[in-house]
């Protein structure tokens, strides 16, 4: 992607660097392992060569009329957290990553400076929720049911769901969420499917042509429609990138209707 020379936050945006996904890797390390002196430096050089993915999220909410100096600084934040909070250990790209965790700090700064105001108790309330959940989900390895979080809370169950959704901002299922340059990964690609009719793939999975499948790909089939787990579940399991898991999905979805609609 091409920049033209655009000052945000006082910085040339046509001048800024991009570090490869190897030095990343040595940085993201270093920043884990090294010492405070190297930690610091690592984690400098680490923000400074993303800026350009900040700049590249940015330009999704450009239409908003929201100021692009505030939009920029709101994602650095977010690259920030997503900087000090990776797992190294991860199979994945910084960016697969990082993508959205920007996003949603983004989202946080608009949904709290949106016109339509949700009361300061039930967003305090969405809030703690939310930090519940990320906390029962570490702690019990799944995410906690919404009677836990009202219990730990010590609030009622229909404050949780209220709160939650009163903080939530509509999203469409085409929007992008992520992309490892070859492949765009959409929020639709995000959602499990719990139909438990199972009809579609039903008369579609057991036709010949599944025969050709390959392993791998009869297993992100059987795992994303018959157990409904998400794209990003299916990956961590398999240790593959959500990205390779849709670029495969989709493939063998497409043999599979090309198959039988010649049959």
């Amino acid at each position: 992607m091409q920049y033209n020379k655009v000052e945000i936050c006082g910085i040339n945006t046509s001048k800024l660097k991009v570090i490869p996904e190897t030095r990343k890797r040595e940085l993201l390390q270093i920043i884990k392992e090294g010492t405070p002196k190297e930690r610091s430096k690592a984690r400098e050089e680490m923000i400074n060569g993303n800026l350009r993915l900040v700049l590249s999220v940015i330009q999704r909410f450009t239409n908003r009329g929201e100021n692009l100096d505030d939009l920029f600084q709101v994602g650095c934040i977010g690259l920030i957290k997503a900087i000090d909070n990776f797992d190294s250990n991860l199979m994945v790209r910084f960016s697969t990553y990082g993508v959205p965790m920007i996003i949603g700090e983004i989202r946080r700064y608009l949904r709290d400076n949106n016109s339509i105001r949700v009361s300061r108790s039930m967003r305090d309330t969405a809030y703690r929720a939310m930090q519940i959940k990320e906390q029962m989900t570490n702690e019990n390895d799944r995410e906690p049911t919404v009677d836990e979080i009202a219990t730990a809370l010590g609030v009622p169950k229909e404050n949780v769901v209220l709160a939650l959704e009163a903080i939530v901002e509509p999203v469409s299922l085409n929007e992008p969420m992520f992309s490892d340059g070859s492949d765009t990964v959409y929020v639709m690609d995000q959602i499990g499917d719990k139909n438990d009719d199972r009809n579609w793939l039903d008369e579609i999975a057991f036709k010949e042509s599944i025969n050709h499948l390959s392993e791998r790909e009869k297993k992100i089939l059987s795992m994303r429609f018959f157990q409904g787990k998400t794209q990003m579940e299916v990956a961590k399991e398999i240790g593959i990138s959500q990205a390779q898991v849709s670029r495969i999905e989709k493939g063998a979805i497409d043999y599979i209707k090309k198959s039988t609609d010649a049959s």
